[in-house]
């Protein structure tokens, strides 16, 4: 069982790193620095200077940028070690029985679904939805292992909550998952730096707004790279992400205060989610006045992922305690 929690530890270790390394691909511009998949210029090595005339023989069309080739190629290696520790992973699990059977199978779906993700997003060059669908990916992987983990470790009991609590936690996961997606659809559009302002947005923006150009699916488009949508519709998408946040911030905020309100453990997971919350907050309102941060922005991107994982994990364990029964007023008197 020792050897069983470490794996899950490192699958975790690995997602992070993975997601890290995807969002400074793509902030990097480096998504299509490989135009093929698996492999880059076809190897599955790491493309050096030297070989920038082979490639070129290879791809005349895509130049080889060796620093971007690296960061792709690095990526790629770093996920395919997570996909097989999350298999073996996956064979332990299945072994085990319980919530680890399905877990395990989530899993294995998930992973298989990001390699397939992973070539769309170079075959598609960079198609949104592919890009968006790709990072929602990683963070439900990094969020499945930390319950994976915590299965192992055994959930803490919670005390009695109130229904309401639990409606509440389910709704902000909900929201947050929606605000991932919106931050997703808004970084692969291109759309992080098209206000430059803050509460509101440069110039007459109010009358520039694009919806429903904003949320259709550009299609026939050659590549996707840097964005093929007209300024209205990025602005529109950038002002969406904002009301999104509001929404989520006052949604989570409120489960994060319910949970404080409750014995241990759930006052812990609030004080990890209002800490995240407002870490994340910050780093958003940083993200618009320092325009876009490589640092900033990874930072924001891999804070958004443990705080969906710490909200579904606080929504999980409130469920354990419905899905028990409750104990008696004889047996509550005797722990206490």
């Amino acid at each position: 069982m020792k050897m069983h929690k470490r794996l899950a530890s490192v699958a975790i270790a690995l997602a992070v790193l993975v997601i890290a390394l995807g969002a400074y691909t793509r902030l990097t511009d480096a998504g299509l620095a490989c135009p093929d998949w698996p492999g880059c210029y076809g190897s599955l090595a790491i493309p050096r200077a030297e070989h920038a005339e082979l490639a070129a023989q290879r791809y005349p069309a895509s130049p080889l940028v060796p620093h971007k080739a690296r960061s792709e190629m690095v990526h790629r290696y770093c996920a395919g070690v997570l996909g097989g520790v999350i298999v073996l992973l996956s064979g332990l699990g299945w072994r085990t029985g319980g919530r680890l059977r399905h877990l395990s199978l989530i899993l294995l779906v998930l992973v298989a679904g990001q390699a397939a993700l992973g070539m769309w997003t170079v075959t598609l060059a960079l198609h949104p939805l592919v890009v968006t669908t790709h990072l929602l990916g990683g963070f439900a992987i990094l969020t499945l292992l930390w319950l994976y983990r915590a299965e192992l470790a055994g959930f803490p009991s919670p005390p009695p909550v109130h229904q309401g609590v639990s409606w509440l936690g389910s709704m902000a996961c909900g929201v947050l998952l929606l605000q991932i997606a919106l931050g997703g659809w808004t970084s692969a559009n291109y759309a992080a730096m098209a206000c430059v302002e803050f509460p509101l947005c440069q110039g007459n923006w109010q009358a520039e707004l694009n919806w429903a150009q904003a949320f259709h699916l550009p299609l026939g488009h050659a590549s996707y790279e840097f964005g093929v949508l007209g300024k209205e519709a990025r602005q529109t998408i950038h002002i969406a992400h904002r009301l999104g946040a509001l929404t989520t911030a006052l949604l989570v905020g409120a489960f994060a205060l319910a949970l404080l309100c409750q014995r241990t453990p759930l006052r812990g997971f609030g004080w990890l989610l209002l800490g995240l919350l407002t870490v994340q907050i910050a780093l958003g309102l940083a993200n618009v006045h320092l325009a876009l941060p490589l640092a900033n922005a990874l930072a924001h991107n891999l804070v958004a992922a443990h705080l969906l994982a710490c909200c579904v994990l606080a929504r999980g364990s409130l469920s354990l305690h419905h899905h028990d029964p409750l104990p008696s007023p004889g047996m509550v008197r005797s722990r206490t």
